[in-house]
This record gives C-alpha cells, sequence and structure tokens, in this order.
C-alpha cells in the first residue's frame, strides 16, 4: 500500500504546487513575484516611452503651429516692417558654450541696430535674465548695442525677461506697449509673436540671422518643448515671474 504521504500527480504527470515540499514551494513563489515585477516594469517602461513619444510628437506639431501663424509677420529686412516706437531685443546668453561671444546674441544685436538705423524705432528694450552681477544680459546687449552705434539714451533694458513671455508681458505691463517689433532668430520669433498676439500685442518680427551650425543637438531641440510650453502658458494665462513700477518709455531716464 503506498505511504499516504506519497505526491498526488497532475493530470499531466507533474507534481502541483501543493504537492512540493516547502521550500520548492516559497522558490516557485518566488519565481511568480519575480516575474509580475519584471511585467510591472515592463509596463511602466513602455508607459513612459509612449507619453514620451507622444510629448515629443505634440511638440513638433506645436513648433510647425507657431511658424505657421507667424510666417506673415516676421520679416528679414527692415524696410518691410512698420514704423514703431519700441523694438523689444529678446537676450540670450552672451557668451557661448565653447567660451566665445554667443552668434545668436551678436546677430540679434546686429538685427536690432540695423532696425534702429534704419529709422523703423525709436527706443530698444533689452529684455534678458539678471542672475548675478556676473551675468547681466540686459547690460551686455546695451554695451553692444551701443558699440553698434545706437545712443545709450535709446536704449531700456528689463533685468526681468527670464523668459519670453516673461518679456512678453512686461513689455506690456511694465512698459506700456501696445505695437512691437521683436528682434531674434526666426525659430524664435515664432513663439514671440504668437505669445504677444495671444496677449493683445500687435507684434511684428525682424529675423536675425541665424546660427549656420548650432552649438550642440540640445540647442536645436530645446524649441519643440518651448513650443508646446508656449500653449500651454497661453490656456493657463501664467503671470510674469516679476512685476515692478511702470516705466514710460521716452519720458522716464532709460532703466
Amino acid at each position: 500500500m503506498a505511504s499516504s504521504k506519497s505526491f498526488r500527480g497532475t493530470a499531466d504527470g507533474t507534481r502541483s504546487s501543493r504537492d512540493l515540499p516547502g521550500r520548492d514551494q516559497a522558490t516557485l513563489c518566488a519565481r511568480h513575484r519575480s516575474g509580475d515585477v519584471m511585467r510591472l516594469v515592463l509596463c511602466v517602461a513602455v508607459a513612459i516611452a509612449a507619453v514620451a513619444i507622444a510629448l515629443a510628437l505634440l511638440s513638433w506639431i506645436a513648433q510647425r503651429r507657431l511658424e505657421s501663424l507667424g510666417e506673415s509677420f516676421v520679416t528679414s529686412d527692415p524696410a518691410r516692417l512698420p514704423a514703431v516706437e519700441v523694438a523689444l531685443v529678446l537676450g540670450a546668453a552672451p557668451i557661448g558654450p565653447e567660451g566665445g561671444p554667443n552668434r545668436y546674441f551678436e546677430y540679434r544685436l546686429d538685427a536690432a541696430a540695423a532696425l534702429w538705423r534704419a529709422g523703423k524705432v525709436r527706443y530698444l528694450l533689452a529684455s534678458g535674465d539678471l542672475r548675478s552681477p556676473d551675468y547681466d544680459e540686459p547690460t551686455a546687449m546695451r554695451v553692444g548695442l551701443i558699440a553698434r552705434g545706437v545712443p545709450g539714451e535709446c536704449i531700456y533694458r528689463d533685468f526681468a525677461g527670464v523668459r519670453t513671455r516673461d518679456s512678453i508681458l512686461r513689455a506690456r505691463e511694465i512698459f506700456g506697449q501696445r505695437r512691437l517689433v521683436v528682434v531674434s532668430q526666426p525659430f524664435h520669433l515664432a513663439r514671440a509673436i504668437f505669445l504677444a498676439r495671444q496677449e493683445g500685442i500687435e507684434a511684428w518680427g525682424l529675423a536675425a540671422r541665424d546660427v549656420d551650425r548650432p552649438y550642440s543637438i540640445l540647442t536645436t531641440l530645446r524649441r519643440y518643448p518651448s513650443a508646446l510650453r508656449a500653449y500651454y502658458d497661453v490656456w493657463l494665462d501664467t503671470p510674469a515671474r516679476q512685476s515692478g513700477k511702470p516705466v514710460v518709455i521716452g519720458v522716464d531716464p532709460p532703466t
């Protein structure tokens, strides 16, 4: 007679997990848990990848849409722009990643000075970031514009233009401008013109020379999430990061 402790077989002749000794059963359970964890990790990774792809696609569409919307308002020829009181010059790092002058920065100043010499604007509003005494975009812009022949009394500075949206909002709220020419590279102008016109500012863009070879792939790619962020800011009516005392350009002394 078979012992009562003998194992019962399954239909295919193998032993069920209930018939396994305690150590074998624990090992099998651990393997099941490990498999569940791996499946969960795989599902999370796939979900993250899907979200990243979706965001990348939306960002690309946003940038293309902004370029399409702004195309009729942007030119590289000052003669084709209307005469306005003020041009908003958008800031950039004065020094490039390789340690020399930032070409984006220099080309914007070239375009702004050409616009002023063409008599299309009376004043330039240099808007950029003042992170520290050693990093002062608006002051570097002022120095560069004066070197290009623009009188210092024609240059106003906004030290709180941390983002493009900040520069646009503060041009309206602090400096009282409702009609502007914005100066930057074409990819940047698409976003700036969209933001300005969404805020009720009649804006046009003077396209500065673009850089022949971007400093890095990140320099090129960052414009796409920035385009998507522009829509986000408009939808949520994101305010400027800093407020301030109003400045009347042409009446108050240059900042």
